[in-house]
């Protein structure tokens, strides 16, 4: 659920191979309880809740699945309740890492993000260890097979998109275009983006960094472990790097 755009193409891929689908959509229904229970049922008055049910739709996530998550959030106060904590650390390599979790035991969460980190060769930080380094902005992804550079060029910046980053293609695959936007103005680019009959792949607010950290070889791989461990725990939502991985030495 999210990163720098270099490893949110990597993540595509691995996952479309990994069967991950119950993984994520446990995130995601976790996600919508805690949004529908801090601001309720209605997406139109609940940023964080349309935020949420767009982020499960993107992972096929069934309607009646998410409403149920919905209703369950939003009921009479029974049940999990959940704490959003945000943690900060380095990976190999000098690489930058921010971890938003939803948790209902924050020892629990960070006792085990910590031992990742350990086992990783990375170091947990405090708050504001790696922050500064990443901004808060829209990104969404668009399958490169299913649209033309022209097309989604003037979409977007027409739209109002910062950037359009070109997709990292292999043998096997497209990539996907990686549209940058404001935050304040990623809705309305995601929106022009659909009614042009575009189908997004994924679509978020995410910390995106100022610059990015290139790792390759035995680094790159340890990162990639890393970041997939991270993910691989149910209480994270979502894993930003600033690590701009040679996708080559991963086919080593």
């Amino acid at each position: 659920m999210a990163g720098h755009s270099k490893w949110a193409n990597i993540r595509h891929r691995k996952e479309r191979q990994d069967s991950k689908r119950s993984k994520i959509w446990s995130k995601c229904s976790k996600a919508l309880m805690a949004a529908a229970r801090a601001g309720g049922p209605d997406p139109d008055t609940n940023l964080t809740l349309r935020y949420a049910i767009d982020e499960a739709k993107y992972a096929n996530m069934p309607k009646d699945t998410i409403k149920r998550a919905i209703d369950k959030g939003a009921g009479s106060g029974q049940g999990d309740s959940y704490e959003s904590i945000t943690y900060e650390g380095y990976g190999p390599g000098g690489t930058a890492i921010i971890i938003d979790t939803l948790t209902d035991n924050k020892n629990r969460t960070v006792t085990e993000i910590r031992t990742l980190f350990k086992k990783g060769g990375g170091s947990l930080g405090n708050a504001g260890t790696v922050a500064y380094m990443f901004q808060t902005k829209g990104q969404i992804l668009v399958d490169a097979a299913k649209v033309s550079e022209e097309q989604i060029m003037d979409l977007a910046i027409e739209a109002g998109a910062e950037d359009v980053q070109a997709p990292e293609a292999d043998d096997d695959d497209a990539g996907f275009w990686t549209i940058i936007t404001e935050a304040t103005g990623f809705q309305q680019v995601k929106v022009a983006i659909e009614e042009a009959g575009i189908e997004i792949t994924e679509a978020q607010i995410a910390k995106i960094p100022d610059d990015t950290v290139a790792v390759a070889g035995e680094d790159a791989k340890k990162v990639v472990n890393l970041i997939e461990g991270i993910e691989d725990n149910d209480d994270v939502q979502s894993v930003y790097t600033n690590a701009d991985i040679d996708a080559a030495s991963l086919a080593d």
